[in-house]
């Protein structure tokens, strides 16, 4: 299957996606059909903002417009806090979105985690993933959620995260693994690699992006369907 991609939401979490599922196809044997669309990250995080779900819909909807007109039998938005208006989304884009929320409920559940704590945008850690999950309990960092969130978007934006910026999101990781009684860390925000990849934060992490590419890859060769 030919999947498209809305990348540059960040730069850095899009060639997260790219060298991922490149790396999960060719391990399985298979050949790849996939086409990037860059999507504005400053429009994304205005719209955001102010939760102007319905403009930010009809800006994907334009680019799914372009994945289908290349050939793409899918779309997959490649922001976790990009999702916040996946209905409008799915009411006016042209192909099937594959949610990448929808298949972390599933994967938490089986590896027999009974409640997480969630790393992401403001609005993915204040509402717990847009309130998707539904068998596994979640837990949101204490503080400051709005700061917290802005130093994300800053290095979703930049595609950088300095020492400091690092220690922030360690640090509040940590408060939920130890006094929230989190089992594990989800890193609902798709540049979270940016600060965790080839680092020990010190307690148990999942990539929601890396549970996102898993799905991608199966429906690239064929071995799963859309969803519903």
């Amino acid at each position: 299957m030919h999947i498209g991609l809305l990348g540059g939401i960040g730069p850095a979490a899009t060639v997260a996606y790219y060298q991922r599922i490149v790396a999960r196809v060719r391990a399985s044997g298979g050949r790849l059909e996939m086409t990037i669309v860059q999507a504005d990250i400053e429009e994304l995080v205005a719209n955001g903002r102010i939760d102007n779900r319905l403009a930010q819909a009809r800006a994907y909807a334009l680019l799914i417009d372009q994945l289908r007109g290349a050939g793409a039998a899918c779309a997959a938005i490649t922001s976790l806090g990009g999702h916040f208006c996946l209905a409008e989304t799915e009411r006016l884009a042209s192909l099937p979105l594959v949610s990448g929320i929808a298949p972390i409920d599933d994967h938490l559940a089986a590896a027999g985690f009974a409640r997480v704590g969630i790393l992401g945008t403001e609005a993915v850690m204040r509402t717990r993933l847009f309130g998707k999950l539904v068998r596994t309990e979640a837990v949101a960092p204490h503080g400051d959620l709005a700061a917290l969130g802005r130093l994300y978007q800053d290095v979703a934006t930049t595609g950088t995260c300095t020492q400091e910026q690092r220690a922030t999101l360690f640090e509040a990781g940590r408060g939920m693994f130890e006094e929230q009684g989190a089992q594990a860390i989800v890193l609902a925000g798709t540049d979270l690699g940016l600060a965790f990849d080839g680092n020990d934060p010190g307690y148990p992490v999942v990539d929601a992006l890396d549970i996102h590419v898993a799905l991608l890859a199966e429906l690239a060769l064929d071995r799963a369907s859309l969803p519903a």
